[in-house]
């Protein structure tokens, strides 16, 4: 069976990839294991700088030439010593896929390992769960499951920016201030299902398949 370590930042991510991508993968013939990143000793969680990731991603390359590596980080908030992030090419692109791909070809590149697939997630996390906003009714009232969906009404997921007042993330806080990432997010992602965030999710769904490339 294939293997693959996927390097993610949070705990929420982490319960994804158990919840939604390794039973996927899994009857495929896909073995998806996941690992948290290391900002400092005795601490997990969270994408504080490049210079602390990319001796973790190249570890984990190195210690199993068999397997393949990937990552899941946002691109909201991505520090700005990601490769690529100071290039005057990075200024010129509009959109969050754009962005992502850029920021992806340039760690691939940077890291240097033919077993190494980035992944960046436009542009966030929480845009998965705008690809049907209904399925928050399980945990709030149906005035804020409108609001939600009104939210984005006629915006591709993807295509939510990334300003710290209109993020995925933070809409879906200013509507529903209860909403806690790491206890909702995975259950609400479970109900809504891959194959609706493949359709709704271009660039999610491309990293998808290329893992599924993978199998044997």
């Amino acid at each position: 069976m294939s293997r693959v370590c996927l390097l993610v930042e949070g705990q929420t991510e982490e319960a994804f990839v158990r919840e939604l991508l390794q039973p996927y993968f899994g009857n495929m013939g896909l073995y998806l294991f996941c690992r948290l990143v290391r900002t400092s000793a005795g601490h997990k969680g969270g994408v504080v700088s490049y210079a602390k990731i990319k001796p973790q991603i190249e570890r984990l390359c190195k210690a199993d030439s068999g397997a393949h590596v990937s990552t899941m980080f946002d691109l909201y908030g991505l520090p700005g010593d990601f490769p690529g992030k100071n290039s005057p090419k990075w200024a010129q692109l509009c959109n969050g896929v754009d962005k992502a791909t850029f920021i992806e070809k340039e760690m691939a590149r940077d890291i240097g390992q033919p077993n190494f697939i980035p992944y960046i997630q436009v542009h966030e996390f929480e845009a998965l769960l705008f690809v049907d906003a209904s399925h928050f009714a399980q945990w709030t009232d149906e005035q804020t499951v409108q609001k939600l969906q009104q939210a984005q009404a006629g915006c591709a997921p993807e295509d939510m920016n990334e300003h710290p007042h209109t993020a995925p993330s933070k809409r879906i806080l200013k509507l529903m201030p209860t909403f806690q990432k790491l206890f909702h997010g995975p259950l609400i992602a479970r109900d809504i299902g891959l194959h609706a965030m493949r359709t709704s999710c271009p660039h999610f769904a491309q990293w998808l398949t290329r893992l599924a490339a993978l199998k044997t």
